[in-house]
């Protein structure tokens, strides 16, 4: 791996400026005055306490967000203000932009230019985009038989419990809140345990923006905390990202209920390279596509498929490439890769990638522990992969590519498809009928051509299968957090 001497820049490390949690707009402590510690990934070092919620702290943070709901000006007022509340808080993050990128850092371990140059940006234009459609949320006129007048209106759902993962902490808070404040719903969310840090500082971001209070609700803690949301009968949704299991539990709690649901959930996601593709853009793609984030992405694409023709050539140069990644301290700004989330994210890829050797996949680069200190490991990449190798089926969630080679398009479809999940995909090809059979046949609900791992606020995103359920992103996220009610009027 890469080990460059001297640092572009050393970004400095910022103050934690809340631990407590909020409920109807007040930062208090648990009830039981309990906290819990988060780290840093890069050196294991604690940054410091963090209130932990257990079911009363949840019970009193709904009952805010249902009475900020039910009693509050909220759904009710006029939707422009709404979304100007959410251009306020989009222009607060972008001039704390530097803060909360250094957050993302300090809490989850990636490189400072990654938090700098998409996550916060990210996380902007997706207040942005949702402020604008607050007062764009509207029904239909029906023609319907006899002298009747139908119409549809879309409203607020309620009380929403959102569960967010670690591993983009502040774009998965934007995701969640924008589309759901534009609806008019309230917010009880529960960041993930290992990264609290930024979801805290927005809130109270949100709070200087003038977000009425018990409107936005933060309860941090672990699974318990999250699982308190889904049980309780006052919240009316529930919307979770993060992996396939977790979510099947939550979908088995919040049946009791009848709470409506939208999941975000893992992937396999096949990455297939032909041979009359630009091998330059195919070989950064796929070093982006699967080693962003240290792997840390549902959307990885883990599974990366090469025409037979071009597989030697191809998968040396990407070696070369994986190889000239810099680990190192993610404050630095020239570091490329920053550590795994903690020592149960490490063990698990690590367990994976000695899984991989033992069944005879070829680790031709990294498969080792990077250092002594934090959670790094090298840029792995296996070849000589079969398609029913744990590597090749499970998702590791981290810095472990498994190539592929085929033959032909047919080929390359079926076993692309040969999986549970079905969240992304990517094509690297000139040919454009090509391009859109694969498209049209490959099971996921979005497919990168010629490009990866690009996002916007505007395009849809979400699985087929056991990746998930509903949409995020786009004019299609509004449904997740609305009800359509029809209205019918007697003209005579």
């Amino acid at each position: 791996m890469s080990t460059a001497a001297s640092p572009e820049f050393i970004v400095a490390t910022p103050k934690v400026r809340k631990s407590q949690l909020l409920i109807g707009g007040e930062w208090c402590d648990s009830v039981s005055g309990e906290t819990f510690g988060t780290y840093h990934p890069a050196t294991e070092e604690k940054i410091t306490d963090v209130a932990k919620a257990n079911a009363e702290d949840v019970d009193r943070a709904v009952k805010a967000a249902r009475k900020a709901f039910e009693e509050g000006e909220w759904p009710k007022m006029d939707a422009r203000e709404r979304g100007r509340l959410l251009y306020k808080l989009a222009d607060l993050i972008e001039e704390n932009a530097e803060e909360l990128a250094a957050l993302e850092t300090l809490d989850n371990g990636k490189p400072i230019i990654d938090a700098q140059t998409a996550d916060i940006p990210l996380v902007i234009d997706c207040l942005r985009y949702y402020a604008g459609w607050a007062d764009k949320i509207t029904g239909d006129t029906i023609p319907i038989r006899g002298d009747y007048f139908c119409y549809t209106r879309r409203e607020p759902l309620g009380v929403c419990g959102q569960i967010i993962p670690w591993n983009f902490p502040a774009l998965m808070v934007s995701w969640k809140w924008a589309p759901a404040l534009a609806a008019g719903c309230t917010i009880v969310m529960k960041p993930a345990e290992q990264t609290p840090l930024s979801c805290l500082r927005m809130a109270e971001l949100a709070t200087e923006a003038g977000f009425p209070p018990g409107v936005i609700n933060i309860v941090t803690g672990y699974g318990d905390t999250g699982a308190a949301i889904v049980k309780h009968p006052d919240v009316d949704k529930i919307a979770f990202t993060g992996s396939t299991e977790t979510a099947q539990r939550i979908m088995a709690d919040a049946a009791q209920t009848l709470k409506r649901t939208t999941f975000e959930l893992g992937g396999k996601s096949p990455n297939i390279v032909f041979s009359d593709c630009d091998i330059d853009a195919a070989i950064q793609g796929a070093e982006f596509g699967l080693f962003f984030n240290q792997g840390q992405c549902c959307c990885a694409g883990s599974r990366l498929f090469v025409e037979e023709s071009i597989h030697e050539k191809f998968v040396e140069r990407l070696v070369s490439r994986a190889q000239e990644r810099k680990l190192g301290n993610p404050f630095d700004t020239s570091t490329t890769q920053g550590p795994q989330i903690d020592a149960d994210q490490f063990n698990k890829i690590m367990d994976y990638i000695e899984r991989g050797k033992q069944a005879g996949a070829n680790c031709i680069t990294g498969g080792a522990q990077e250092g002594d200190k934090g959670f790094y490991i090298q840029p792995t990449i296996f070849d000589n992969v079969s398609d029913d190798m744990d590597i090749a089926t499970d998702e590791i969630f981290g810095p472990v590519l498994s190539v592929f080679p085929f033959r032909d398009i047919d080929e390359v479809i079926e076993r692309s498809n040969k999986t549970f999940y079905g969240l992304a995909a990517a094509v690297w090809t000139r040919d454009v009928a090509k391009a859109h059979r694969i498209a049209g046949s490959v099971r996921a609900g979005t497919v990168w051509i010629n490009c990866y791992d690009v996002f916007d606020a505007a395009a849809p995103f979400g699985g087929f299968k056991m990746s998930g359920t509903g949409r995020e992103l786009g004019e299609a996220a509004l449904a997740n957090y609305t009800e359509l009610k029809t209205v019918t009027m007697n003209l005579k």
